[in-house]
């Protein structure tokens, strides 16, 4: 439905976005997700014409659309901050671009009443913008620029003003509402968890570049950089270099007394990077893929020595930092909570052990696209 082909913006000498190709389908649920600065809400403006590409093109349904004004694209915007008109009530609101588009009374009634019903807004056509509450602000907002009946809706970080509870709640009913229209959302956040609850699939940017286009669980569990890797979620890092490539297998020297051993999954989804001995690696470990033990497991797990330095009660699960004696890194472990509570069970200072599956290690090359440091970083 939209093409992207190398799209790119500069600012005085300074390009913010460099070479964008994507594309979208109809009815997905797409999300741009980076850090600030990355070029994400620069990439939003220039699909919804509100600035001019300085190269590339964008297509949306087999006919190019860059050049075309922001009226002339079918596109609605829903902004950061909402953009409502506070001298206007909800109806009002809703109705605006109706009526600048001079829609017949009768049907203009009918497209603003049943985008209300849709919000869940139609018992407050009457109040005044100024008098709602953040949510209903966020749904009025959405009303007005799901009236239009655009094919896609561009949305510029919709729900970074509201507070943590309710964005989760508008966040089901977000994605409620795109799946029952089945209209295309473009979607732009820097929340990695919402744009993992949200989307069909993900683009991660970062510098004015796309570094991995793909589906949550694709992004999650299989990164192909290391600043994908660290963006999303937290992460154990820590630089090595490969001691042997076997059939399936790679195993890293330098973070441990006994090589570690790294192996793709039996999803395949993960394959093993193509390395050779003595190539400079970087293994990355999930901190819910760790467990923390007190006494030393078997050979079939990849096993490191350490001590317990803290302890992190988190409701539904505890995060343990645990100093390795083998490497000086500190890891970070996330196990569930159980009816014996972790305190209980370990005390701060012994000595305990990292175990993790040969599956579950994340094997990259050193050098990625992010540029990220060769330290351990796994409070991310």
């Amino acid at each position: 439905m939209l093409e992207v082909k190398s799209l790119g913006k500069k600012y005085d000498q300074h390009w913010v976005l460099k070479e964008i190709q994507m594309s979208v389908s109809s009815g997905e649920f797409f999300s741009l997700l980076g850090p600030s600065g990355c070029g994400k809400t620069t990439l939003l403006r220039l699909l919804a014409g509100f600035e001019d590409p300085t190269t590339g093109e964008v297509w949306q349904d087999g006919s190019r659309i860059d050049r075309l004004p922001p009226h002339r694209r079918q596109f609605n915007t829903v902004f950061q901050r909402y953009a409502l008109f506070p001298h206007l009530n909800v109806w009002e609101n809703v109705a605006f671009g109706l009526r600048m588009k001079k829609v017949e009374t009768r049907e203009l009634t009918e497209r603003v009443s049943e985008a209300l019903v849709l919000v869940q807004m139609d018992t407050f056509f009457e109040r005044e913008v100024s008098t709602l509450s953040g949510g209903q602000q966020q749904r009025v907002a959405l009303a007005r620029a799901i009236v239009n009946r655009p094919k896609i809706l561009l949305l510029d970080e919709p729900l970074s003003a509201l507070d943590l509870k309710l964005r989760r709640q508008m966040q089901v009913e977000l994605l409620a509402l795109q799946r029952r229209l089945n209209l295309t959302f473009i979607f732009v956040t820097h929340d990695q968890e919402e744009a993992l609850t949200l989307s069909d699939r993900i683009a991660v940017m970062n510098s004015g570049v796309i570094e991995q286009i793909g589906t949550p669980q694709e992004i999650y569990e299989s990164p192909k950089t290391e600043f994908v890797a660290e963006f999303i979620g937290s992460m154990n890092t820590f630089a090595g270099s490969v001691h042997e490539v076997r059939e399936g297998e790679i195993s890293l020297a330098g973070c441990s007394k006994k090589p570690l051993a790294v192996r793709p999954p039996s999803d395949g989804l993960r394959p093993l990077p193509r390395l050779t001995p003595l190539d400079s690696a970087k293994l990355m470990v999930r901190p819910e893929k760790l467990k923390v033990l007190k006494t030393q497991p078997g050979p079939e797990v990849n096993c490191l020595e350490g001590v317990l330095k803290e302890i992190l009660y988190q409701g539904a699960m505890t995060r343990f930092l645990v100093s390795s004696r083998e490497g000086g890194l500190t890891w970070m472990v996330e196990q569930p909570n159980t009816a014996a509570t972790a305190k209980k069970i370990f005390q701060l200072g012994e000595r305990v052990f990292i175990s993790w599956l040969p599956e579950d290690g994340i094997l990259l090359r050193s050098q990625g696209i992010g540029g990220q440091s060769e330290s351990n970083s796994p409070l991310g």
